[in-house]
């Protein structure tokens, strides 16, 4: 794959357009009517309105994310699918929408039987591939990154995370310093001790600690050896235990 280079003026364009919620427009009436109806616990209602407010503004990454979790939160899983399925169709240039409709996939995982849950991952890898052909960016690319290290060994889609994750590192270094972007450090390491790769993944992992020096992850990782290390890491990929897909940090002033 290319490599995509961003200076740091366009990086800041791409949070600008990516990232954060879009100004307010016709469907943040839904968006607020669907919160608003969360509240007093009406979840059909809610999620009818959440509907609304991405079929109004499917880029906005705010509206999908809030939806998706009411949806983790009722189970409303294949609706949920459906529903972005339909809107996928309906509005196919959308980067941000194929990132939420891949997330919807991994949402269900926890519940799925073991060969239920390989197809599911992997048709969440390709929607996190569709967003990122239609717009790089690094939350795109940390995530499809980060995907790729859940699958077994035998399937051999470590290095492929590998290379996703050094992109979103690239693009992170480019702009201003945010908090989450401790978890490209934590994942990287990790792809690279999956490919075999211990002195890597110690150097990112250290790399990592100096940007970050109070994650208890990052030290955790560099204090441990062997089957410690293992069992560590290890225990972060376990497809029964529920990823936390909440997206809200990315527009929390952080």
């Amino acid at each position: 794959m290319m490599t995509h280079k961003f200076n740091c003026h366009l990086f800041t364009v791409l949070i600008a357009a990516c990232l954060l919620p879009a100004p307010l427009r016709a469907s943040d009436a839904d968006y607020q009517a669907g919160l608003k109806a969360m509240a007093a616990n009406d979840t059909e209602t809610a999620l009818h309105n959440l509907e609304l407010a991405v079929e109004g503004n499917p880029d906005n990454l705010q509206y999908a994310n809030e939806y998706r979790q009411l949806v983790i939160h009722s189970k409303e899983y294949d609706r949920s699918l459906k529903f972005f399925e339909k809107v996928t169709v309906e509005h196919p240039t959308s980067a941000n929408l194929y990132l939420n409709y891949g997330f919807a996939y991994v949402d269900k995982i926890p519940i799925a039987g073991s060969i239920t849950q390989v197809i599911l991952a992997n048709n969440a890898l390709t929607q996190f591939s569709k967003s990122i052909e239609l717009q790089p960016s690094w939350i795109a690319y940390y995530t499809r990154g980060a995907s790729y290290l859940f699958w077994p060994k035998i399937f051999n889609r470590a290095a492929f995370g590998v290379a996703d994750l050094e992109k979103a590192l690239d693009l992170q270094k480019t702009g201003p310093q945010r908090s989450y972007y401790v978890r490209t450090y934590i994942s990287l390491g990790d792809g690279y001790w999956k490919t075999d790769d211990l002195k890597k993944a110690r150097a990112v992992w250290r790399e990592g600690l100096k940007t970050f020096p109070n994650s208890a992850q990052l030290k955790k990782r560099l204090s441990l050896r062997g089957e410690a290390l293992q069992h560590a890491i290890e225990a972060g990929f376990d497809p029964d235990v529920r990823v936390n897909t909440d997206l809200k940090e990315l527009w929390v002033q952080n």
